[in-house]
């Protein structure tokens, strides 16, 4: 407490004079040792931002009301912690205050596990109650409200993958949405995978516009923002489910090119049909890969993209290694991975996380397209028994390809099943 006193102590000094608009934290993710369990925690940190808004406030100068802004502990959601930071406010009595927790949305989606590929209803809903808590403990008490660190935890231009990026971009809008009715500030949390700061410029500018957008209106999303069409065979018409979100379906585009309502799309409620003709069209040669971007529009928000994707199914070759990481030859042919299950012969979860058959996306395997393969990392291995292990290995356009790997001490082979 003493180096923590001596600390603000100079910084409340230089700074008692600056804009307003400068506004103080007491601590970041605050987490205690020593202590018997969450309860004790909370009563450490309550005295540790009493301390901090008593001294602030005695420094005088700007600082008399400058906003001053408290964490729960750990920065969580969770309801006891925004009740145990709520005893602290009561205390305070203290107009210009102001509450923060961090989030990073629900946890399997957040770093792609046991499944969580897809925004569903449980991102959804842990947005939801999330934001509602903090609204009904904090703002409908006007205590003002700041989101201090958001985003999703896997999210990272170096590991592409992770996060399938229409999924981002629903969350991106959701989170947005949510916290705008509900009258919460969010700040983004960037180490550099968002904005390019050499540059000053976004890594993903469609990903940047749907964060504005959410700011101040919502914008219709989909079922996907990909349509994956086999490159052999026969071409049949593709459909997507689009969210609306509170908007109208306005028009589909082709680059500068309007496609014919009818001829080339039918809208059906939410149901948005591309035609046999239009599919045909759009893929072209049927080259692996994506062949096409089309752009729904809608009456309000940012417009949604969808790739057309040419693809042959995935396949994979036999692989010696070790535990130390297995290499497995994969054609991706167009297709991309979506997760990875593990599975022992008698049908229990392999590796980490076994509490779940699908493994965590990066931290377990992770593609490599320019070099067409997958590797099945060290940490993965850490934690399988030696003997059979199947994987089923899922990729975006709905293929399923199974693969069985032999765990013999340090040595691993592996080949199609």
């Amino acid at each position: 407490m003493n180096r923590y006193k001596a600390l603000w102590n100079q910084l409340a000094t230089t700074f008692r004079s600056h804009s307003s608009r400068l506004v103080f934290e007491s601590i970041n993710e605050p987490q205690f040792a020593g202590t018997s369990g969450d309860a004790e925690s909370d009563q450490v940190l309550h005295e540790l931002n009493l301390e901090f808004v008593r001294l602030v406030r005695r420094s005088g100068g700007g600082n008399a009301t400058r906003l001053l802004v408290l964490p729960t502990l750990h920065t969580s959601g969770e309801q006891a912690r925004m009740d145990a930071l709520m005893t602290t406010f009561d205390e305070l009595d203290d107009p210009h205050l102001v509450a923060t927790i961090h989030f990073y949305g629900w946890w399997p989606f957040s770093v792609n596990i046991a499944g969580g590929t897809r925004y569903d209803s449980n991102v959804e809903q842990d947005i939801i109650g999330t934001f509602d808590r903090a609204y009904n403990t904090f703002v409908s008490r006007d205590i003002p409200v700041i989101i201090g660190e958001w985003a999703l935890l896997s999210y990272d231009y170096t590991r592409p993958g992770i996060i399938q990026r229409g999924e981002l971009l629903k969350f991106f809008e959701a989170v947005g949405h949510h916290a705008r009715t509900r009258k919460l500030t969010t700040m983004l949390w960037d180490a550099g995978s968002f904005l390019h700061r050499p540059e000053l410029r976004w890594r993903d500018q469609g990903s940047y516009e749907m964060m504005k957008a959410s700011l101040t209106t919502r914008s219709a999303t989909a079922s996907s923002d990909q349509i994956y069409v086999p490159r052999t065979g026969g071409i049949t018409s593709r459909s997507l489910t689009l969210n609306l979100n509170g908007t109208s379906f306005r028009s589909l585009w082709h680059g500068s090119t309007q496609l014919t309502s009818g001829a080339d799309y039918t809208i059906s409620g939410s149901t948005l049909t591309l035609t046999q003709a239009a599919v045909t069209r759009l893929v072209g040669n049927r080259a692996t890969g994506v062949n096409a971007t089309i752009e729904a529009r809608f009456s309000q928000g940012v417009p949604w993209r969808i790739s057309v994707i040419s693809y042959d199914p995935p396949t994979q070759a036999t692989a010696t290694g070790t535990t130390s990481g297995l290499t497995i030859p994969t054609q991706f042919r167009g297709d991309q991975l979506a997760t990875m299950e593990a599975k022992y012969a008698d049908g229990s979860p392999a590796g980490p996380a076994n509490w779940t058959p699908y493994k965590e996306f990066w931290s377990s395997f992770r593609p490599d397209y320019s070099a067409n393969t997958i590797l099945l990392t060290p940490e993965f291995f850490a934690e399988v028994n030696d003997g059979p292990v199947t994987l089923t290995f899922h990729f975006w356009s709905g293929t399923q390809i199974a693969y069985r790997l032999t765990k013999s001490g340090s040595s691993v082979t592996g080949s199609p099943a």
